[in-house]
């Protein structure tokens, strides 16, 4: 399959120094919001890096959950292939593309795991079914058939029939606590912008320009 002649000319914006806001979180928060506004479905999806103690490397795509200057938080099963290598490696990477704005967005920190306190709050505003699929589904063991599946969430609608579903032990949130941010736009004849925050020796966040 030849896609040698598959490609896009980039020509929707530019991105300069004069651009850059102080912090990190604010230009996240202010390239968030005008993705929201675009014809774009979750803008909160992010593909997110792990790697095992191995540095064996995986990915896959999250749902971003909670934003602010302690991280970028995202949910999942604590037995689950992406915890058991961030157990192993708490560190991670998370990708944003807002094809719409011709931007992408990625960041790269230490990984921790949220309080139970706020897995909770977080849990009991999920919609039921969620919330059941979180006890039903073994994730990222082999099965044998989808009816495995279906029967234990059969078995648990039954259990928690009155609608009031507990958080399981097993599932909550992780936290990517950023080291460093960079941003894309996308620039005519593949020159794009890209700026790479980082902190100083002083601990202030300090934003230069990469070569595209």
């Amino acid at each position: 399959m030849d896609l040698s002649d598959l490609r896009q000319s980039y020509t929707k914006g530019s991105f300069s120094e004069r651009d850059l806001l102080d912090s990190p979180f604010e230009q996240f928060e202010k390239w968030f919001r005008e993705a929201e506004k675009c014809d774009l479905e979750e803008p909160n999806a992010m593909c997110l890096a792990t790697a095992d103690a191995n540095g064996l490397p995986s990915t896959r795509v999250v749902l971003l959950k909670d934003f602010s200057e302690k991280g970028l938080t995202f949910y999942t099963n604590y037995q689950s292939r992406k915890a058991a290598q961030l157990e192993a490696n708490p560190q991670a990477a998370a990708n944003f593309l807002w094809l719409p704005l011709q931007r992408q967005v990625n960041v790269i920190g230490r990984v921790e795991r949220i309080s139970k306190a706020e897995s909770l709050k977080y849990f009991l505003s999920r919609p039921f079914g969620s919330q059941l699929g979180a006890w039903a589904s073994p994730q990222s063991q082999v099965i044998t058939s989808r009816s495995i599946l279906e029967q234990k969430l059969d078995q648990m609608k039954r259990k928690f029939a009155e609608g009031k579903v507990p958080l399981p032990d097993n599932w909550g949130g992780y936290r990517i606590v950023p080291e460093s941010f960079e941003f894309w736009q996308g620039r005519v004849s593949r020159l794009h912008d890209r700026f790479i925050y980082k902190r100083d020796e002083a601990g202030q966040w300090v934003a230069k320009r990469l070569a595209p």
